[in-house]
């Protein structure tokens, strides 16, 4: 890749990652993970459902609705609104008689609301990059990653990997992906050059 070349750089939204392709690429876009955003959202409905309340039922049946909500919000990018909501939910939550449940909940909102308003120059109109067939998430790359290394780190596997024999699998993969494996080769061996 060139330093003027333009690319769009996926990425769960750590500032390390978004450092790295800046120092890299400047040109390149960095946009917002859909996946990890939406997996966060999905583990705080999970909660949502341990939180009760005798003396605000309606406030406690209401979280789901809530946090879909600040999906759709993010789905649009509209940023704003869903930091709004989030601030409306937390302090609905905080209300809410004290438990186990409660505790996680808030605290789980309160680091997504943090996560998202440092994200938010990278959040873009993913239902706009959706229809235009661009990409949104990183779940087909972490899913291929599951699939290749994963499985022979399990182990019942007769062929079992080391971190570092996967890791130099990885790299053969990509380089492959990427048509670079031949001439990585020929630069190696030089007279693979002259007999194709």
């Amino acid at each position: 890749m060139q330093m003027n070349q333009q690319g769009t750089v996926l990425s769960d939204g750590g500032d390390t990652v978004r450092d790295l392709h800046l120092y890299l690429n400047p040109q390149a876009e960095h946009v917002f993970d859909w996946f990890h955003g939406t997996m966060k959202l999905t583990v705080m409905r999970q909660m949502a459902k341990g939180v009760r309340s005798k003396e605000f039922p309606i406030i406690a049946q209401d979280v789901p609705t809530q946090l879909e909500r600040i999906k759709w919000y993010l789905w649009h990018s509209n940023v704003f609104r869903a930091l709004q909501t989030i601030e409306s939910l937390d302090m609905d939550i905080d209300v809410i008689e004290e438990s186990e449940a409660q505790r996680k909940l808030l605290k789980a909102l309160r680091e997504f609301e943090h996560y998202i308003a440092v994200n938010k120059p990278y959040i873009p109109n993913y239902g706009d990059r959706y229809r235009n067939g661009e990409n949104i998430a990183t779940g087909f790359v972490e899913s291929t990653i599951n699939q290749v290394v994963s499985k022979r780190f399990v182990k019942q596997q007769s062929m079992r990997r080391t971190e570092r024999g996967a890791h130099l699998l990885l790299q053969v993969r990509v380089k492959t992906l990427n048509d670079e494996l031949r001439p990585t080769f020929e630069s190696w061996y030089p007279g693979m050059k002259q007999a194709a």
